[in-house]
């Protein structure tokens, strides 16, 4: 049995709580797992004794398979594949640093020709050495300002101007985005959607975001003038695009704008269907706590940039891939949602593998 055939059967919410359809066609059962393991609404479970119903065991059985889905794993590994750029051999080997203002290059020296040389793989011609571009990026997404990574630079006594680190993060946001758009990430059947209003450029406008519930990958975003169903409609389109699907259930609040863009993007005759769950409670099974918690991580971000000057400011689509690929989480044990989703990265420096191999992917 495949997951889409045993999607038809049960209808997953969360880690914790599923709906599996009654055999005889008369609704479906709710299974929870609380602190005395897997509990079912069917008679067998509650009334005859059954510690383990066929509703129970097709619970497990739907983890199961997920789980051997998701050990399918995109891994970005360092690019140390290095050739001499007179003679093409392999055999170079570390010769010394060229110290610059902006810091220290390595040098290269090949052994079967003796040519010195430096490798800067997506770096090309930038002034600062690759460790002191991703240091900033990883500062300034982490929280600091501008101006705050510019005094950090002065600090180490390197004089670059914070226009400097806005043009870095632009640049590398472009590039990335675009490799990263070649990769499809692993997400769950269940996910989760939300709207947060933003300063930009003086004025409101409205962010939408779409989360997978399990690996709180960020899927997709929008940033719109209005809250009306075309302002929701291109966000939930994206979302299939990047996931190669559309999810099973999707949980928003009450909102009309997600309503109709439900029914425009998701909703099918065809089994199995997308269930919207749009009746959010603050607490119990069906709370929008993990979207609450995202908005408060962008509203954190936007209190430190003083409002954003663009709707297509890279900042926002920089900070999407910080959030996926970068910053831990503590409801994922201190993983990331990527890592969760399948995609790893190796090495030591991360922001410098994503990068060498975006600037390869170019070429």
């Amino acid at each position: 049995m495949t997951i889409a055939q045993l999607n038809g059967q049960v209808r997953r919410i969360d880690d914790n709580n599923y709906f599996v359809k009654s055999q005889s066609g008369n609704g479906e059962y709710q299974v929870i797992n609380g602190e005395l393991g897997w509990l079912c609404s069917c008679p067998d479970h509650m009334f005859r004794g059954a510690q383990k119903c066929k509703h129970i065991f097709a619970t497990e059985f739907s983890q199961k398979l997920r789980q051997t889905v998701q050990q399918i794993v995109t891994t970005i590994k360092p690019i140390d594949s290095q050739a001499c750029v007179r003679c093409a051999s392999n055999h170079i080997v570390k010769d010394s640093k060229r110290k610059t203002k902006f810091g220290e290059i390595q040098r290269w020296r090949c052994q079967s020709c003796g040519k010195r040389m430096t490798f800067n793989l997506g770096f090309e011609k930038r002034r600062a050495s690759p460790q002191t571009i991703t240091t900033c990026m990883q500062l300034y997404f982490s929280g600091e300002s501008l101006r705050s990574v510019q005094k950090f630079l002065a600090l180490q006594g390197i004089k670059m101007s914070h226009m400097a680190v806005y043009r870095w993060i632009s640049a590398y946001t472009a590039q990335m985005d675009k490799y990263l758009q070649t990769i499809q990430p692993s997400v769950s059947d269940t996910w989760r959607t939300d709207e947060l209003w933003l300063r930009i450029k003086k004025s409101q406008k409205y962010s939408y975001a779409l989360m997978d519930d399990q690996t709180r990958y960020w899927i997709a975003m929008q940033i719109a003038h209005s809250k009306g169903k075309e302002d929701v409609t291109p966000l939930f389109r994206e979302g299939k695009r990047v996931a190669g699907k559309r999810p099973l259930t999707l949980i928003s609040d009450g909102a009309p704008n997600f309503a109709d863009a439900y029914s425009q993007e998701f909703w099918t005759m065809k089994n199995p269907r997308t269930v919207h769950i749009k009746h959010i409670r603050l607490h119990g099974d069906h709370n929008n706590n993990k979207m609450e918690r995202f908005n408060g991580e962008i509203r954190d971000r936007e209190k430190t940039m003083r409002s954003l000057k663009r709707m297509d400011t890279p900042i926002l689509k920089g900070y999407q891939i910080y959030h996926n690929y970068f910053r831990p989480h503590e409801g994922l044990n201190g993983d990331t949602p990527a890592s969760q989703a399948g995609i790893k990265i190796e090495g030591t420096n991360k922001w410098i593998t994503l990068i060498q191999n975006a600037r390869k992917f170019q070429n």
